[in-house]
């Protein structure tokens, strides 16, 4: 018989609707919270729903993150996070295990974060959000979908906590003759607001503000991004670009937009920002003075985003 919900509520489930036949591995994803513990515990006999009915084959057994790895013969499986601890051939011989017990007929609910783990284990994938399920289907498709859902959390948090200004993190060195000041770093995303997580591929825009302390006759700012590991990826600044700044007179301000198409990996990067003369004489450098990140919807390798054309020609 198969794990069968019909309009299961739990909190945080709600209406809960869903079958898995026999002899087939169903992974369940969602965000902390959505409900995917409560629902193998459902599963699993372990908790009885406050309304609905589950229908589950016999007999069932419950797997959590501290739990031996028990793989003997059963009707039901749930396995939440057990696997993640365990290195890799231990996570081997489990996935044979699980293998196994798929096609003498069990029923395998498997909660994960790991997309590698779900795509080579599960026939189908259900995506939980906030107590309900949002999607059921091929697992590349629900993962892909999942993905697209995280990351447009993540732009949105980021946006939320930019608060407007400026310097986000204590400069890992900054240094200078002082003649100017960068007073604010600003990272807009292709809405127009301020964030500090930034889609692949979106128009993004870097917003300096600098304070002119001395006269300087021709300043130049300029703008390096570096990913996690202190690799140089991108550098520019106003004279490569064409843009004559001064001169520039004491308390004078300038407000410098740097746009460009935010073609980078998904990973975490730190942006340095200078005012210095054309020969390279810093009035105000702040080394890695703001930390962001790049989320997309798909995993890409390296730092750069060329976002490749592919065709196949067969004879």
């Amino acid at each position: 018989m198969a794990i069968q919900f019909h309009g299961v509520s739990a909190v945080p489930l709600a209406g809960i609707d869903a079958s898995a036949p026999d002899g087939a591995v169903i992974g369940i994803i969602g965000e902390d919270g959505s409900g995917k513990g409560k629902l193998l515990r459902l599963a699993a006999g372990l908790e009885q729903p406050e309304s609905g009915t589950v229908e589950a084959p016999p007999p069932r057994r419950f797997l959590g993150i501290s739990s031996s790895l028990q793989f003997g013969p059963v009707g039901l499986l749930a396995i939440e996070h057990t696997l993640a601890p365990h290195d890799y051939l231990v996570r081997e011989r489990a996935a044979i295990a699980i293998d196994r017990l798929r096609r003498a007929g069990a029923t395998i609910l498997l909660v994960s974060h790991e997309e590698d783990l779900l795509r080579d284990l599960c026939d189908e994938v259900w995506w939980l959000l906030e107590g309900k399920l949002a999607g059921r289907g091929d697992p590349v498709e629900m993962l892909a979908a999942y993905r697209r859902h995280v990351s447009a959390r993540l732009r949105n948090w980021g946006e939320s906590i930019a608060g407007g200004s400026a310097l986000n993190l204590p400069p890992r060195m900054r240094r200078g003759n002082g003649r100017a000041e960068i007073l604010a770093i600003e990272l807009v995303g292709e809405s127009g607001r301020p964030t500090i997580v930034w889609r692949s591929g979106e128009l993004a825009t870097v917003r300096i503000t600098v304070r002119f302390h001395d006269q300087v006759a021709n300043p130049v700012i300029g703008i390096l991004v570096r990913n996690r590991v202190g690799l140089n990826v991108y550098g520019t600044n106003t004279e490569l670009e064409g843009l004559r700044l001064g001169p520039c007179s004491p308390d004078e301000c300038l407000h410098i937009e740097f746009t460009f198409r935010c073609d980078l990996c998904p990973q975490q990067y730190t942006l340095t920002v200078a005012s210095h003369d054309p020969d390279g004489v810093w009035h105000d450098w702040l080394e890695d003075a703001v930390a962001f990140s790049v989320v997309d919807s798909r995993h890409t390798a390296g730092v750069a985003n060329l976002r490749a054309q592919v065709t196949c020609r067969r004879e």
